[in-house]
């Protein structure tokens, strides 16, 4: 059995009835609307996000989902959807999961309408419910995820990333938007309780090692046999990187980011730093660091009694480390 189908075994019936509020959640009158957001529905990629809300739920609560986890999932999903869409404009992009991004198909105008829209109904999701502690705790993780992408746009600018700041970057970028996940299955069931930040806390630590293992990508061989220096070529500060970076002599330094700024697109040249980064212990260091985030994780799980769902949450920690892509 794939690993996602052995965590997604406990939720496997909450999964699926989300599914269909998911889909009704986005519901419309225009015809439009309708098409694209079937369209965006059929695409879908492993759905994790709703799945840290449903297990994160069923562990805190001894086995309970109720209406307000789907309402939970279902917000948190129309707004990370929301943020994609939004994202591929940015980029530029045309794919998305190798389909066609909503950009690509129905052009930039209509895309960015299509994430307000859902923007719009994650909103009025919770508001119509009253529920105003998970709506604060996805509206905070918006805020610090768009915070997160300029702050990075604008250390990029400089290449001057140190360690602390790589690490704020991530969290408001990546673990944000997990920890809002984690704390939201929590809060959907147990409002203002301890396991509420606890929670939280333990979604951050696992977005943390997500994203380091992302950056560890650029340096692994991937379906042709080599590395592929994307990351360099976009000249985004990864971690193996600016390890090397703060710890490599004056000429170094100097070639690295002379490197990085105006020969990024040289295939040779990308290929040097890839080389440099892996000589100097830049991968072993961010291992190093993905290890300790994934352990701290681990022992948040630990204090909650034996389950089907801590088991499921355990094995999502490992597969955040020991995914292939």
């Amino acid at each position: 059995m794939k690993i996602v189908e052995q965590i997604k075994q406990p939720i496997a019936f909450e999964m699926d009835l989300f599914e269909q509020k998911f889909l009704l959640s986005m519901s419309s009158k225009v015809a439009l609307l309708n098409r694209i957001t079937t369209y965006i529905v059929n695409r879908k990629g492993k759905q994790m996000r709703p799945m840290f809300v449903f297990l994160v739920a069923k562990m805190v609560s001894n086995g309970e989902a109720i209406e307000r986890t789907y309402r939970g999932a279902s917000v948190i999903e129309l707004i990370h959807t929301a943020t994609l869409v939004h994202d591929d404009v940015v980029d530029d992009s045309n794919r998305r999961r190798g389909f066609f991004s909503v950009n690509a198909l129905w052009k930039n105008k209509i895309a960015v309408l299509i994430g307000d829209y859902l923007l719009s109904k994650g909103l009025l999701l919770s508001i119509d419910n009253n529920d105003f502690d998970l709506l604060k705790i996805i509206s905070v993780a918006v805020r610090e995820m768009s915070e997160g992408e300029l702050l990075q746009i604008e250390k990029a600018r400089k290449l001057d990333i140190t360690e602390e700041v790589y690490y704020e970057i991530i969290r408001q970028k990546t673990a944000t938007l997990i920890a809002a996940c984690c704390s939201l299955g929590a809060a959907s069931v147990k409002p203002e309780s301890e396991h509420v930040e606890k929670m939280r806390k333990f979604g951050e630590l696992i977005g943390m090692a997500f994203q380091i293992k992302d950056d560890l990508f650029d340096y692994s061989e991937d379906q042709i046999g080599k590395p592929t220096g994307i990351d360099i070529k976009e000249q985004k500060m990864t971690l193996p990187l600016i390890y090397v970076l703060n710890n490599a002599d004056k000429k170094d330094k100097k070639w690295l980011i002379n490197s990085i700024k105006n020969h990024n697109k040289d295939k040779k040249r990308v290929k040097e730093v890839i080389a440099f980064v892996k000589e100097n212990g830049g991968l072993e260091y961010a291992i190093t660091k993905m290890k300790q985030f994934q352990t701290e994780a681990l022992n948040l799980l630990n204090t909650y009694p034996d389950s089907d769902y801590k088991s499921s949450l355990e094995l999502m920690v490992n597969y955040v480390i020991d995914r292939k892509k």
